[in-house]
C-alpha cells in the first residue's frame, strides 16, 4: 500500500536549450513535441553506464531498473556520485531518503543549513515536543545534537547529496522526485516505545556527551558506512530494539517506496506501459537491508503503527508541567504581579505550557 502522505511527486518539465529548440519544426503539435523530447531523453540514456562503486543495480519482474546510490550524508564525493548516476541513466523517478518533515533541507542554501544545524534553541525544542510528544521530541533534539556535532566538526551541512539529486532531477525531462523515507515522528515514537526507562536514560546520556573529533578523511572512509549512521550505530549497538526501529524498519519502508517508484511508466504517444528507470539516493548503511528485502513480501502497516502514549510519558509531562508552573510562580512572586503577568503572556511560555499539558482522560 502506497503512503500518499509520505512522498512528494514533482513532475519536472523538459529542459530545452536554444539548440534543441531549433531542431523542433514550428508545426509540431504539443503531443508531437512531447514525443520528440521523450525520444531525446531516451537517446541520452546510457544502456550500460559506467557508474561509481557506490551504486547497486536492482531490477523488478516488469523489467524496471533501480540504481541505488549509497551515500555518506556529509560527503562531497557522494554528491558527485549522485550527479554522475542521474546524468548517465536519465531516470523517470528519483527517490531520496527524506520524508516531508525534512523536505525543507532541499531548498536551503549551505550557509542557512549550517546555522540551523548548530542552533538548537528553545523554539526548536518546543516544535519537536509539539510534533512528536515529550519523550520523542526530546530524543529528536538529542539526535539533532549528534548531527550538529558532525556539522561543527566538518563545517559541512548534511544532506548535500539530496540537494544534488533534487537539482539534477529538475534537469531531466519528465523526471519525478519522490520522498521515500518513513515520517520521522513515526520512527521516533516507535523507537522510544521500544526502550525501557533505563535504556532511554543511558541513550540520552551518550547523546548528550558526544564529543569525539571527526575529520573529512573519516567521512570519506565512511563511504563503506555512512558517518552519521555509523556514529548512531556505535551508540545504539547495545539497544537491538532501537536499531530495529531506526535502521531495519526504515530499510523495509525504503524498499517499499523504491518498488512503488519502479512501476511501469506511460510512454508517448500512445501511453504504452514501459519499464521505469529509477535512481534511489540513500545512506550507504541502508543498502544491504534494501537488497535483502527487495524480493521479499513487506508488511508496511506493521511498521507504521504507533503505540498510544505510555503512563510514564503522562507522569513525565505532569511533573515537568508542575516544575515549570512552580518556577513561573516563584518568578511572578519575586518580580511582582505586572511583570509576572507579562512573563506568563509570552508566546514561548504559553506554547511550552500548552505542549506539555497532560492528555485528556
Amino acid at each position: 500500500m502506497d503512503q500518499s502522505n509520505t512522498s512528494e511527486d514533482e513532475s519536472m518539465g523538459p529542459s530545452e536549450d536554444e539548440s534543441s529548440q531549433s531542431r523542433f519544426p514550428l508545426e509540431l503539435t504539443d503531443s508531437e513535441a512531447v514525443e520528440v523530447v521523450w525520444q531525446m531523453r531516451a537517446q541520452r540514456r546510457q544502456a550500460n553506464p559506467v557508474l561509481p562503486d557506490t551504486v547497486t543495480r536492482l531490477t523488478t519482474p516488469e523489467g524496471s531498473v533501480v540504481y541505488l546510490v549509497g551515500t555518506a550524508h556529509f560527503s562531497d564525493s557522494s554528491k558527485n556520485d549522485v550527479a554522475t548516476t542521474i546524468r548517465a541513466v536519465q531516470p523517470d523517478v528519483v527517490v531520496v531518503e527524506l520524508c516531508q518533515y525534512r523536505v525543507s533541507m532541499l531548498k536551503m542554501d549551505e550557509r542557512t543549513l549550517l546555522k540551523e544545524a548548530k542552533d538548537i534553541n528553545l523554539e526548536k525544542v518546543q516544535q519537536a515536543i509539539k510534533q512528536n510528544g515529550v519523550m520523542s521530541g526530546l530524543m529528536q533534539i538529542l539526535l539533532l545534537k549528534v548531527s550538529a556535532h558532525i556539522t561543527e566538526q566538518l563545517g559541512m551541512a548534511p544532506g548535500g547529496e539530496f540537494r544534488e539529486a533534487f537539482k539534477e532531477a529538475g534537469i531531466v525531462p519528465f523526471c519525478k522526485f519522490h520522498l521515500g523515507d518513513r515520517p520521522i515522528p513515526v520512527t521516533f515514537k516507535r523507537a522510544i516505545a521500544a526502550l525501557s526507562l533505563w535504556q532511554k536514560a543511558r541513550l540520552a546520556w551518550g547523546l548528550c556527551f558526544l564529543s569525539d573529533p571527526i575529520s573529512k578523511e573519516d567521512v570519506e572512509k565512511c563511504k563503506q558506512k555512512d558517518l552519521l549512521e555509523q556514529t548512531m550505530s556505535e551508540m545504539i549497538g547495545e539497544f537491538p530494539a532501537l536499531h530495529r526501529t531506526i535502521v531495519a524498519e526504515r530499510d523495509i519502508y525504503l524498499t517499499h517506496t523504491l518498488r512503488q517508484a519502479a512501476r511501469c511508466v506511460e510512454a508517448p504517444p500512445n501511453n504504452q506501459k514501459v519499464p521505469a528507470v529509477v535512481v534511489g539516493v540513500v545512506g550507504i548503511g541502508h543498502v544491504p537491508g534494501i537488497e535483502k528485502n527487495w524480493d521479499q513480501e513487506l508488511n508496511i502497516q506493521e511498521i507504521m503503527s504507533v503505540a498510544p502514549p505510555s503512563r510514564f510519558g503522562w507522569v513525565f509531562r505532569t511533573v515537568l508541567k508542575g516544575v515549570v508552573i512552580s518556577m513561573l510562580g516563584y518568578a511572578c512572586y519575586r518580580a511582582g504581579g505586572g511583570v509576572g503577568r507579562a512573563l506568563l503572556s509570552l508566546p514561548a511560555v504559553q506554547s511550552l505550557l500548552e505542549n506539555i499539558r497532560p492528555p485528556a482522560a
